[in-house]
């Protein structure tokens, strides 16, 4: 897939291992790649975690959220989990002309027992992180967001209104993020295509059915928005139970 598809840019979320744990085979294959290798593995094995991949080396790299964005005296929000980066959920590159963000952002859960953490804390600590990075230079952002935005986005809304990625809390913060400073690119190069998710479950022959969920997003500062060339959604690429998403954008 990567022979073929080319990118500049690979991001992954949701990694859960680390690079010592490839195999010779694999180690090999990367040293010889084009690209530039940023992991951020969680403190947990085999949770979470992200990684990037770049055949431009970033000028610098963080991991986790830069506590230079916060004013600790008024943010009640910021916790350690956050701070000290023990997920792994942020890789941040940053290029002359912009900064690149690969995020997962935290599950709610089946139960909705992480619901009040993502809402109260993760949501906003991290849109005030990339506020920080915007003033500085334009962001783009790789994204397992863990929420289907608006009924268009999953194929079944009225069953789900009160299930995790799809709460009325999830959907908000997703709101604020656009109202904010960023661009759902798919949704901006096709406000009304029907039935491109980019997530199945794995029960019931959900993705034969194509019974799915749009979770997986690029968002883009919306100073970008004249340099976006296309986006795609690679539903026929098996391998996962998300597909890759893409976009085409002029930098």
């Amino acid at each position: 897939f990567l022979t073929e598809e080319n990118p500049d840019i690979l991001a992954i979320q949701e990694t859960k291992w680390r690079p010592e744990q490839l195999t010779k085979k694999d180690q090999a294959l990367l040293e010889e790649s084009p690209y530039f290798q940023y992991w951020n593995p969680a403190q947990r094995p085999g949770y979470s975690g992200t990684a990037v991949f770049s055949k431009t080396e970033a000028l610098s790299v963080s991991y986790g959220i830069d506590k230079k964005s916060f004013d600790h005296e008024s943010v009640e929000f910021v916790d350690e989990t956050l701070l000290e980066n023990h997920e792994g959920r942020v890789t941040t590159l940053e290029f002359e002309k912009h900064y690149f963000v690969t995020v997962y952002t935290p599950n709610s859960k089946d139960d909705l027992a992480r619901l009040a953490y993502r809402y109260n804390v993760w949501d906003k600590a991290f849109l005030q992180y990339l506020t920080y990075l915007e003033m500085k230079k334009p962001v783009v952002i790789c994204w397992d967001l863990n929420v289907a935005h608006r009924p268009i986005d999953l194929a079944r809304p009225k069953q789900n209104t009160m299930s995790a990625w799809f709460t009325k809390e999830e959907r908000e913060w997703m709101d604020n993020f656009l109202d904010a400073w960023f661009l759902d690119t798919f949704r901006e190069k096709y406000p009304d295509t029907p039935e491109k998710y980019s997530w199945w479950s794995y029960r019931a022959g959900a993705r034969a059915r194509n019974v799915g969920w749009r979770i997986d997003y690029f968002l883009i500062s919306q100073k970008l928005k004249d340099n976006l060339e296309e986006a795609k959604i690679y539903d026929e690429t098996l391998g996962s139970d998300h597909c890759p998403v893409w976009i085409e954008i002029n930098l």
